[in-house]
């Protein structure tokens, strides 16, 4: 089931142009990672909604000081990346439109979507819409969000992207808004 620049216009009215920049690369990308029924697509455009502010930003916002937590500590560590501070907190900050973050997580994402590491050397690959696109089709695919999709699990689908229940509300505003659009005839 593809969606059109229309249907996005009405779930996400923030992302403007952006929707007919992102429309072919989404549409390839559920496509491909079989979030192809209207609750699927649903749940995933409102996660994606939020994450990219609505397809505005595909890059994680954040001072030095914030980003700074990826470079050295716990969290960095966690993310795979090395302990000292030579920047790779920077480098591997959040993208995409789920936001793939840490050395480790990029590795998983370029090897399921290229079969390489090519996403170590070039990140910024994550901020073009058609990998953008992928790369959070790719990990909705690998976290079984589909399957909690079709349950209606929205907020166990918040805690896998996000670890938390950050911004629940606009997530759950996009998700209200994409159901009406995507699922008043398949209800």
């Amino acid at each position: 089931m593809d969606i059109t620049q229309a249907q996005l216009a009405l779930i996400m009215p923030n992302a403007r142009s952006q929707a007919g920049v992102f429309i072919p690369a989404l549409n390839t990308a559920m496509s491909r990672h079989r979030i192809d029924t209207p609750k699927r697509i649903a749940a995933f455009l409102a996660q994606i909604g939020h994450e990219s502010g609505q397809l505005r930003y595909v890059r994680e916002l954040g001072s030095e000081a914030y980003l700074s937590q990826y470079d050295t500590g716990a969290l960095a560590a966690r993310l795979g990346n090395t302990p000292v501070a030579d920047g790779d907190g920077q480098k591997y900050r959040g993208r995409g439109l789920i936001q793939i973050t840490g050395h480790d997580n990029y590795l998983r994402c370029s090897q399921g979507l290229f079969g390489d590491a090519r996403l170590l050397a070039l990140p910024e690959l994550l901020e073009q819409p058609q990998w953008a696109s992928e790369s959070a089709a790719w990990f909705w695919e690998q976290n079984g969000l589909n399957e909690l999709a079709d349950r209606d699990q929205f907020n166990s689908i918040t805690r896998r992207i996000n670890g938390g229940l950050n911004g629940l509300q606009d997530r759950l505003q996009l998700w209200a808004r994409a159901r009406a659009v995507l699922c008043q005839s398949s209800a």
